[in-house]
């Protein structure tokens, strides 16, 4: 049996009881010409009222405040002491009030000029600064709001329409989960996903893929909601399902599993783009060869539905044939 809850009634000064009401914006109206007339016959006038209506409302206010504001026993009505100080206050409410339409349109004009964006961890970090800048000798691109997240969660951003555009790795057999009769996407970019390991003594990776030795090799795996880690176990499901292969660390993000690996704890699977300064620098080595690369995309997604002018300019020229590859 469902039920129902209703407000205990208010008891006011004299005993009796009625509902709690709702701050009125129009009582604060009343409220400001009585006190400037001191007459509530003249106030009911000009706020086109009887009198009787007219007083119920100042008292509604009174009641709502649980305060007296107005002094009944002179003519004219005068403000008590508590009156003085909300003719500021009902002064304030109204002035602000008055201001939202013209700030709520400034909020909008803004928002439609950001440019918003979901993106992966690895490409926040690495990818889309340099990218950005690329773009920018093409379009004008104001201010922007970025997400940075693991991949379930930014196909969930822009399928709920918190975001416009949609930065993430991609593969052909492994593509986001996007509806591609609601999405449309450019190809910006490539990488690839390449297994490292921490060096040894002799300056080579500590654990190597090739061969795949008879001993366990300690392996840094991507949680279910990663989108590397989709393409990772599409591509080489077979072989991480090896014996040799031990997980023994699992997160959402490349960058935890590249700290990981740096610390000699494992094979980790990790874009290019994010490891190119420690392989370099001799700091993680190739832990396997060509066999064990894949080559990955790097797509932007948006919406079929037309989009805000500025993300709608920012899309065409991302449309245009790239200046120069950035990797």
């Amino acid at each position: 049996m469902p039920l129902f809850l209703k407000a205990m009634p208010k008891k006011h000064r004299h005993g009796a009881t009625c509902e709690d009401p709702r701050m009125n914006l129009l009582w604060l109206e009343d409220f400001l010409v009585l006190a400037a007339t001191g007459n509530f016959s003249r106030a009911a006038e000009q706020r086109h009222m009887t009198q009787p209506a007219f007083s119920r409302r100042i008292r509604s206010l009174e009641e709502w405040l649980g305060v007296t504001l107005f002094d009944r026993s002179s003519q004219p009505a005068t403000l008590t002491e508590t009156g003085q100080w909300f003719r500021a206050v009902a002064q304030e409410i109204l002035a602000r009030v008055a201001r939202v339409p013209d700030e709520a349109r400034a909020v909008a004009e803004a928002s439609a000029g950001t440019l918003r964006f979901a993106a992966t961890h690895a490409l926040s970090l690495t990818f889309l600064p340099a990218w950005l800048r690329s773009q920018e000798a093409r379009v004008p691109v104001g201010p922007i709001q970025l997400i940075s997240d693991v991949a379930q969660n930014c196909e969930t951003l822009i399928a709920e329409g918190r975001v416009q555009f949609l930065l993430c790795h991609a593969h052909h057999a492994a593509p986001p989960r996007l509806d591609p009769l609601r999405y449309i996407s450019r190809r910006i970019g490539s990488d690839v996903l390449v297994p490292v390991a921490a060096g040894d003594d002799s300056g080579c990776a500590s654990y190597k893929l090739d061969g795949m030795p008879s001993t366990r090799l300690p392996w840094l795996s991507y949680t279910a909601e990663s989108g590397l880690g989709r393409i990772l176990r599409h591509e080489h499901s077979t072989m991480l399902d090896a014996p040799q292969l031990e997980p023994v660390f699992t997160a959402h993000l490349a960058t935890v599993l590249k700290s990981m690996a740096l610390q000699g704890r494992g094979i980790a699977w990790l874009p290019r783009s994010l490891i190119q300064e420690e392989l370099q620098s001799a700091r993680l080595f190739e832990a396997g060869g060509e066999k064990w690369h894949i080559q990955l995309d790097i797509m932007l997604f948006r919406r079929l539905e037309p989009l805000p002018a500025a993300a709608e300019r920012f899309w065409e020229a991302v449309s245009l044939p790239a200046i120069k590859p950035l990797y």
